[in-house]
């Protein structure tokens, strides 16, 4: 048996996979102890766990230390001269019009860091010795002034040459031994920016570094007290972590770089969209995936998404690779709410999971996009969840009263005006993820899921101009079937700046051969079996840009691509993201280099859902501005009947599928849901 577990804002979602088939569990997620909902989760299932072999598990753990700034307090070291480093960021106001704008607060105090007199230049080359005394008395001094839970090193340069920084680790540890830090409590951790970035940018650097930092004590807390648990209950396999690049590693992994599990949620999703949308032979997608605190987006081509080699969190950046997703404000629990100028809002802020949806009778009072769709009656209380859980239509209209009163509209208008906008917003969310970059959304199929994602795929699929939509089965916990799903992955990225020519691309490609053996040693020395795929993406740009655009290459091409054609194909990219290229009199270079390599799992999981058919019973809902009169069917229904004409709406264990007027759904030999535009069907008789 495989089993994923993924924790939520709002839910905590589990699938199991055995000879018998897939099992899925749904449970309210414990933001104050997010191990706690995991747990509940598996025994919701009635698991037995010494017959489980591979459990994954993915969490929001990390995000939330950052955002809810309750990390671990850290001391920072750098060079001399670059104290304010975090402080003075970079030159620019994400506001313009906001006369009280500050920049982002690091997750490093001044007060907290400390200078180290060393110097590395540009080059690698020394120019500062570093002198072991004087290191030595900075720390100690450092060390004194607090009780540090983690050590971040950060110093000048050190991506092309970490060798001082070595050195200052080893110190650090010599003198936490020596002051006994070891005999009542555990050591401070400590990481060094070579190890979390290994790119140039010495602001975004140091922040990874110090984020990484902050964040590790809290995820070894809490997988040591997740892992414990698991044994504690008989678990004996093996427990991996999804990481913010659609792959997975084992749990002890994490020990050296936490960050990367920052948006692991997110990418299993994605992970696990593709997966079951390649089974009906669709690689090129947009995937939706709306759950109860925001929708989150992400665009795929030809079956890979697309990997960046930096994000951001509160304002933040992190320089590690993650599928590049965008996020929205926008879930089944965002709050619907009316701002200063009388005008109506959804998001971005949540009522979570505690205490939730009005209608969940947690305590809960305001609006939430859930008890809207209770209102318009898109969702039924009697089928939420499969009937596992009771919601009360009333106390949704309660909370909708004040919105609709200060509108003046009925209780159904207002609910539907609020859906309406948080399509508008996820729409837009499509737009930043495909159109911004020099995509076509309407060359590509839509995949919803997550529990709310069904329901307004259809209506954000016309906004876009998409004409295929895709909802697998199981549509409320493909996230946490992307985690069973997905690879085992490591990247390994570094800075090495060089101007593209035919005497430069034998230097070009051994440094890509490196990282290859170095990314591919790295999943060899974790135990995992079968030869590794590799990928390599090359950052690259004009010599007089600032910033870059990855041009993706095969492993081993490099050798006989020749400086022309990989000229030609960066050339193609920046059209494609810029509609221009500067031409052949403009030098271009590479700036940094990402490889990765993956272990596919041994044996690829597939979705599947059976269910009881209900029959095709007639059902009034109000929706778009308009009382409709439709179908409510199950999935059970789809499998033995011709095509479903909208409205209607389609009930499932974890998710309600909406069929708005136009559209037509049918399920096809890999238990997906199609949804298709009356207009395709139409075209193709």
């Amino acid at each position: 048996m495989r089993v994923g577990v993924e924790v939520g804002g709002t839910f905590t979602d589990l699938v199991s996979l055995d000879e018998n088939g897939v099992h899925v569990t749904k449970v309210p997620s414990t933001p104050a102890a997010p191990e706690q909902g995991a747990l509940a989760a598996l025994e919701a299932a009635g698991l037995r766990l010494d017959a489980v072999r591979d459990l994954v598990h993915g969490s929001t753990v990390a995000t939330n230390a950052i955002l809810e700034r309750k990390g671990a307090r850290i001391c920072l070291l750098v060079t001399a001269g670059t104290r304010d480093l975090l402080y003075l960021q970079r030159h620019d106001r994400r506001r313009i019009y906001d006369l009280y704008y500050r920049k982002p607060e690091p997750v490093a105090a001044r007060r907290d860091t400390f200078e180290i007199e060393e110097r590395i230049d540009a080059e690698g080359r020394v120019v500062t010795t570093l002198d072991p005394a004087r290191a030595r008395e900075t720390v100690r001094r450092a060390l004194a002034e607090a009780d540090f839970e983690a050590i971040a090193i950060c110093l000048l340069n050190s991506y092309v040459n970490p060798g001082h920084e070595r050195a200052l680790a080893r110190l650090v540890r010599a003198v936490q031994a020596e002051r006994g830090e070891g005999a009542g409590s555990s050591l401070a951790t400590v990481t060094c920016s070579h190890e979390a970035c290994r790119e140039f940018r010495e602001y975004e650097r140091c922040s990874t570094t110090a984020l990484s930092a902050y964040v590790q004590p809290v995820i070894d807390g809490y997988l040591g007290r997740f892992r414990a648990a698991l044994e504690a209950r008989g678990y004996q396999g093996r427990f991996s972590v999804m990481q913010s690049n659609g792959g997975r590693l084992p749990a002890e992994a994490m020990g050296r770089n936490a960050i990367t599990s920052l948006f692991s949620g997110p990418a299993a999703g994605v992970t696990g969209a593709l997966r079951q949308a390649a089974r009906s032979g669709f690689r090129d997608l947009i995937t939706l995936d709306m759950g109860g605190t925001s929708t989150d987006v992400c665009l795929v081509e030809d079956g890979e998404p697309l990997v960046v080699g930096s994000t951001e969190i509160d304002g933040l950046p992190v320089k590690t690779p993650v599928i590049d997703i965008a996020t929205v404000g926008a879930g089944g629990g965002s709050l619907v709410w009316i701002d200063d100028g009388g005008l109506l809002r959804v998001g971005p802020r949540s009522a979570g999971a505690d205490p939730g949806p009005a209608c969940y009778r947690r305590g809960g009072s305001r609006p939430t996009v859930t008890d809207a769709h209770l209102v318009r009656a898109t969702i039924r209380p009697e089928t939420f969840l499969g009937g596992r859980m009771w919601i009360d239509v009333d106390a949704a209209r309660q909370a909708f009263a004040p919105i609709a009163g200060a509108l003046g509209l009925g209780l159904e208008e207002a609910a539907d005006s609020a859906v309406r906008i948080a399509e508008s917003n996820i729409v837009r969310a499509v737009q930043r993820t495909s159109t911004e970059r020099g995509r076509d959304p309407r060359d590509y199929t839509l995949v919803a899921f997550g529990g709310a994602g069904p329901m307004q795929c259809a209506r954000v699929a016309e906004e876009l101009g998409i004409r295929t939509v895709l909802v697998p089965p199981h549509a409320g916990v493909v996230s946490a079937f992307g985690l069973v799903a997905c690879d085992f992955v490591h990247y390994t990225t570094r800075t090495h700046r060089l101007r593209v020519s035919e005497e430069n691309l034998q230097e070009l490609s051994e440094t890509v051969e490196a990282l290859e053996r170095e990314a591919r040693a790295y999943l060899v020395g974790l135990g995992l079996a079968g030869a590794p795929r590799m990928s390599v993406v090359l950052e690259m740009r004009y010599v007089t840009q600032a910033f870059e655009i990855p041009v993706h290459v095969e492993p081993g091409e490099l050798a006989g691509l020749g400086a022309g054609r990989l000229v030609a194909r960066f050339d193609a990219a920046h059209r494609q993201a810029f509609e221009f290229d500067a031409g052949a009199s403009t030098p271009v270079e590479v700036v940094s280099i990402r490889v990765g390599a993956s272990v596919p799992p041994e044996h690829a999981p597939r979705l599947a859902e059976g269910g009881e058919p209900t029959g095709r019973i007639p059902a009034a809902l109000y929706e778009h501005g308009q009382r409709r009169t439709g179908l409510r069917s199950s999935r059970g229904d789809l499998a033995g009947s011709g095509p479903l004409p909208g409205p209607a709406l389609v009930q499932d264990q974890t998710s309600t599928l909406y069929i708005p007027p136009g559209w037509t759904g049918r399920l096809d030999e890999a238990q997906n849901v199609l949804l298709e535009r009356s207009s395709n069907l139409e075209e193709r008789t």
